[in-house]
């Protein structure tokens, strides 16, 4: 794109309010991409202004053009020296508190003891109340906020509740998201079984059926709970738990609920190997894609959440034996959670095969705190090691997934880039802290010395909801201390669900021991 030109008309604008926002770097939708392809996609422009009219964007200028096109707006905002970039999309965006701060740092036998105790499975409790749970929610979505996110599939534990999520939980979320300005795709979670510790260590999955049913049948109201709502913000999905936990039945039943009202589905599946492969092979002998295929949900709105354990992965068969061919044939995505993965040890068998194959990746955070820019980072790391070759980082393959991967993912092309016509969904990550160190590529920059807190500005559907790196009209401080005496609660009901407790006695200080010994 040569000085001075630009992107797109301004015709629409003048039927409507309009912002230009101005930058110094802005990464722009490339005119002469390949319609529909995940890279490259992008182009770097300096000195930028990208034109908002509505809930659009109308045009993307630079040079006089761009002077021209913030003359004629109706308010312009100064970004600076940032980076403006399409709002990042997470789809394994962690709407929770203590996920991983509290379980990634043990033994697989101390580690066993935070699942839930076979007793406590025949009656497990609420820990939180229902104004608890909402704080909790509102704290983990104004978190994905904070760090660049605009764009959230949302995920939190069920290791807390009764058995998995509610149509409630979620209409809250749903109301919470759409107050923040939050672009939502929203599901409670079902389940029929859940892992638990047995009192003399081994492992297997307590089942109840009943519930999971119930799990179901609120998941299929919120559905249509949603289509009530008729917020722009807020779109309904199927989210079953990890496949080795929802029957085959239930499995059927949520692949033909999707194709009935055409939504999106997210399950968890090929992230375990004793845990899912294992169990999946001895009770119900198949795969996790074989599970996934004869149930009928194994189809281009399928988003596989980690994707790691296929056949390519060395503790699999280390070798193709048509896993990724098959994703791709049945357009499904794969949801890709690198610093998760790098904080339970396990990893995704170079990207670089998944993308050669045609399969989608997006990215997910799947951690606190939910930052794709550090996830962005651990990628190209390892993808460096994995390839043993610096110039395999995949830096902007990465940057795609986070953007493009996830639009198209959620068949929302309108999503994941600038460029006229597209959704005003937009994040400027600031490059002006003398932290940040000199200017090169501001990508590179950013990737080796931000992180998604850099996170100054952003805009979804042309309203901004973080503005000099605050939530407008947010108490943050007081939220602040909210979610930490929700932690309280939270960290203290471990040890009744603990499987030793009875034996060994437990505690959360036992179950939980500081780094270094607390002095006097």
């Amino acid at each position: 794109m040569s000085e001075g030109s630009i992107v797109g008309a301004d015709a629409e604008a003048a039927a409507t309010r309009t912002v230009a926002l101005r930058a110094s770097h802005v990464i722009a939708a490339d005119p002469a991409a390949v319609p529909g392809s995940q890279h490259p996609g992008f182009v770097e422009l300096r000195d930028a202004v990208v034109l908002v009219a509505g809930d659009r964007i109308a045009a993307v200028a630079t040079g006089e053009r761009g002077a021209t096109l913030a003359a004629r707006a109706d308010e312009v905002i100064e970004l600076g020296e940032s980076l403006l970039m399409p709002g990042l999309i997470d789809l394994e965006g962690l709407v929770d508190i203590d996920h991983l701060l509290l379980d990634s740092w043990w033994s697989p036998e101390h580690e066993a003891r935070l699942e839930w105790s076979e007793d406590y499975a025949r009656q497990p409790r609420e820990v939180l109340s229902a104004a608890e749970r909402s704080t909790l929610r509102r704290y983990g979505l104004v978190q994905l906020l904070l760090h660049g996110v605009t764009t959230a599939m949302t995920i939190a534990t069920e290791l807390h509740g009764a058995w998995a999520e509610t149509h409630d939980d979620l209409l809250d979320t749903a109301h919470t998201a759409s107050e923040l300005g939050l672009r939502v795709f929203l599901g409670p979670s079902y389940r029929s079984g859940v892992h638990i510790t047995r009192a003399d260590g081994s492992h297997g999955i307590h089942w109840d059926a009943a519930k999971g049913e119930a799990a179901f049948a609120g998941a299929a109201r919120f559905l249509d709970t949603v289509e009530e709502l008729a917020d722009p913000l807020v779109t309904g999905v199927l989210v079953p738990c990890r496949v080795e936990t929802v029957t085959d039945e239930l499995l059927r039943r949520t692949a033909e609920l999707s194709a009935a009202r055409d939504v999106l589905v997210r399950v968890h599946a090929t992230q375990g190997l004793e845990s899912e492969r294992g169990i999946l092979a001895r009770e119900r002998g198949t795969t996790p894609l074989g599970l996934l295929e004869r149930t009928g949900l194994l189809n281009e709105r399928l988003i596989l959440a980690h994707g790691v354990y296929l056949d390519v992965h060395p503790e699999v068969h280390g070798e193709d034996r048509g896993d990724l061919a098959t994703l791709a044939a049945a357009g499904a995505s794969i949801v890709h959670c690198p610093v998760t993965n790098a904080r339970y040890a396990f990893w995704l068998d170079r990207l670089s095969q998944y993308l050669d194959a045609g399969v989608n990746i997006a990215l997910g955070s799947d951690s606190f705190p939910p930052d794709l820019i550090r996830a962005i980072d651990t990628g190209v790391q390892l993808s460096k090691a994995q390839h043993g070759d610096l110039g395999r980082g995949m830096l902007a393959e990465y940057v795609s997934a986070a953007t493009l991967g996830g639009a198209a993912a959620l068949r929302r092309p309108d999503l994941g880039r600038i460029e006229p016509g597209a959704q005003a969904d937009l994040v400027a990550f600031s490059l002006a802290d003398l932290r940040m160190g000199v200017i090169d590529d501001p990508i590179r920059t950013l990737t080796l010395a931000g992180t998604g807190r850099d996170a100054h500005f952003s805009m979804v559907a042309g309203r901004v909801v973080l503005r000099d790196s605050a939530i407008p009209g947010l108490d943050m401080a007081a939220l602040r201390r909210a979610g930490q005496l929700v932690f309280e609660r939270l960290r203290a009901a471990y040890p009744e669900r603990d499987a030793l407790a009875p034996v060994a006695g437990s505690s959360a200080s036992e179950l939980f021991p500081p780094v270094f010994p607390r002095g006097e």
